[in-house]
């Protein structure tokens, strides 16, 4: 289907040619773009609302700015859409988030105006005053750095770190943060209400203007000195109780809040500020989803919303003949109030994704035990362990590549003290169409080398469950991790009994003759399809779910390499240091020789693309699991027949 931009957006395709144009078109402009992201979205999907919110602040920095020589970063990047229309892939934007197409994200490889990729939050300010501090030291007097960050990513310790050291520096740095009251979820903690309050006090920002005002006035170089308006200056801050003093206290100008709508106050402010030396903010109101009408309303349903009918609102929604398997996300934000109906030591924590990791049904029925707590993996985790030396039982529910931010407090707060938190990794292995910033590849390595972890992954969601309901029993004293998967599962029929599952012990699936497979997780379904693929060419291997990969089933391996030669593990991490790795540990331990295949996550970037395209990409998906197996089992029969 071919979407035509409009008439002065066709014009654009670059930076240079909205320059061209007159200020007064850029309301024009804006809106055009803006409805060309509603286009392009509603037919080939991605994220929505966020880059919606931005869309006049796009078109402002690009027409005020000189980029790509002016460095610009977007924090976390799904509100870049308008940008990259705006920088040459206007054409191209239908294929964003597609295989092999544009990425969803600010990507340096795609574009010289994609200063720094981006996908996690709170990266802006970090990264760009560090290309301010390199410009100061190369004598680039001129060159201008914005960072753009949303007032949700404003609440991670990194966005403090990097405004901490940035009001020290002497730097040329512009942060804008984009004050929507929203990331994915409502935003939540005392920040929020602090920016409201900036925005429903102005009282210093009027007494702020009307001094400089005055100062423009006063006949300085003459008998007022610049250091005698400074010191005024000051003296008139010291006098007005500032609601913005936060951001002053650490040494960055305050400017704002201004309506991020205004196209024209935007223009004006930006100029202004390109001539004002040192770090400085602007603090911007906008609506996310600004522009289409139901995503103003449903912020949270509309950040990512799929296919829609633009005119009518309509969310398509797959349709199937029969009942389809729940979502692993669903499956546990269920269970977790099922457990904690029956234990009053259970509580909930997760860092900013309520609605992603399903957490929300629990926080909706027992709002006193489950808790969303901002942008702030390492705070998650860390609380999580404050709660479990009170006897809490807690769940700390994170997506895998989220994780990552937070490694430092697994080990020293968690693990060290060996308290009994339950991890639960969402989104493990390929996530699709996020691409490399949202895989969750390397948990199984990085978790796998750390002491008192136990580390599991279900097969299925009855798995899952019994997963759960084993890491909450008194008897569990260890870190506990669950990873799974995003989306759907493969049981319709899921909700059974609980039963508790001894830990390190695997399942065996099925006995086989001369090939094992070794599953860990939900790929383990791809082995059995690849199983019941190569029964009809007389090949029988046998098949063991692991669900553990620490400790580790060795009974189970014992018996597998004593009884087979040939053996394939399967998992959705990365073959380095993984699932895989730890089956030629336990080989080499014991001094058993076998002909080892192991089937993973390659070690290289898997960039995005629907998670079939992805795994098929790998080979991780039935097809070439059965492949390798038809393949191990020519080489038996050569062996054999001394062909």
């Amino acid at each position: 289907m071919e979407i035509k931009p409009g008439p002065l957006l066709q014009l654009i395709n670059s930076p240079a040619d909205l320059k061209k144009l007159d200020k007064n078109q850029m309301h024009q402009v804006s809106e055009e773009l803006r409805q060309y992201i509603i286009d392009v979205v509603s037919v080939y999907g991605g994220h929505f609302a966020a880059s919606l919110g931005v869309v006049e602040l796009s078109v402002a920095l690009h027409y005020v700015f000189n980029t790509p020589y002016d460095q610009l970063v977007w924090d976390v990047g799904h509100q870049a859409y308008g940008h990259k229309i705006l920088t040459g892939r206007r054409d191209a934007f239908p294929t964003n988030r597609k295989y092999h197409g544009l990425s969803g994200f600010p990507k340096r490889s795609e574009s010289e105006y994609d200063t720094f990729g981006v996908g996690h939050s709170s990266t802006s300010i970090s990264a760009a005053l560090g290309m301010a501090m390199a410009s100061y030291y190369k004598g680039e007097k001129d060159r201008q750095h914005i960072a753009v960050i949303g007032d949700g990513a404003m609440t991670a310790g990194l966005a403090f770190e990097a405004m901490n050291h940035a009001g020290a520096a002497n730097s040329n740095l512009l942060i804008i943060l984009n004050d929507n009251c929203m990331s994915i979820d409502p935003n939540v903690g005392a920040l929020k209400e602090y920016l409201t309050d900036i925005t429903t006090s102005h009282t210093y920002n009027k007494v702020k203007d009307d001094v400089w005002k005055l100062l423009g006035k006063l006949p300085v170089g003459k008998t007022f000195s610049r250091a005698m308006a400074q010191k005024l200056t000051e003296g008139v801050k010291g006098m007005v109780s500032s609601s913005a003093n936060m951001f002053e206290a650490l040494n960055l100008r305050y400017f704002g809040p201004i309506d991020g709508h205004n196209i024209n106050k935007l223009i004006d402010t930006l100029k202004d500020l390109k001539d004002i030396p040192g770090p400085k903010i602007l603090h911007i109101k906008t609506v996310k989803g600004k522009g289409y009408d139901l995503a103003e309303k449903d912020q949270t349903l509309w950040h990512a919303p799929g296919l829609f009918d633009k005119i009518t609102g309509e969310i398509k929604k797959k349709v199937y003949e029969i009942p389809q398997p729940p979502k692993y996300q669903d499956v546990f934000g269920h269970t977790i109030i099922e457990l904690a109906e029956k234990n009053d030591k259970i509580m909930g924590i997760t860092p900013a994704m309520p609605s992603g990791s399903s957490l929300k049904y629990m926080m909706e029925k027992m709002p006193n035990r489950a808790f969303d707590v901002g942008i702030c993996e390492q705070h998650a985790v860390t609380l999580s362990a404050g709660l479990a030396t009170q006897g809490m039982k807690v769940f700390c529910t994170i997506y895998s590549s989220f994780m990552q931010r937070a490694y430092d407090m697994v080990i020293h707060d968690v693990a060290i003290q060996n308290l009994p938190v339950v991890f639960c990794l969402d989104r493990a292995g390929l996530v699709g169409e996020d691409g490399p910033t949202h895989h969750g590849c390397y948990d199984i390595a990085y978790m796998r080398c750390i002491p008192n972890l136990i580390i599991s992954a279900p097969m299925n969601e009855r798995e899952f469950r019994n997963l759960m309901y084993t890491s909450q029993l008194e008897s569990i004293k260890n870190p506990f991790v669950i990873r799974y998967p995003r989306g759907q599962g493969v049981m319709p029929e899921w909700k059974t009994p609980f039963e508790e599952i001894q830990i390190g012990k695997g399942r065996k699936l099925k006995d086989g003759k001369d090939i094992a497979i070794l599953s860990f997780g939900h790929p383990g379904n791809f082995a059995a399809a690849a199983i019941r693929d190569v029964k009809g060419d007389g090949i029988n291997p046998a098949h063991y779910d692991m669900r553990f990969v620490k400790p580790i089933d060795e009974a189970m391996l014992h018996e597998v390499f004593s009884k087979y030669q040939k053996i394939i593990s399967i998992e959705d991490g990365t073959v380095v240091g993984g699932f895989g790795s730890a089956i030629l540990e336990f080989m080499n331990e014991h001094g058993y020789k076998a002909d080892v295949k192991i089937m993973g996550i390659p070690d290289r970037l898997v960039e995005h693309g629907t998670a079939a395209e992805l795994y098929s990409e790998i080979g991780l998906d039935a097809n070439t699991i059965a492949g390798v197996l038809r393949e191990m089992a020519t080489v038996k029969k050569e062996v054999t027949t001394g062909i």
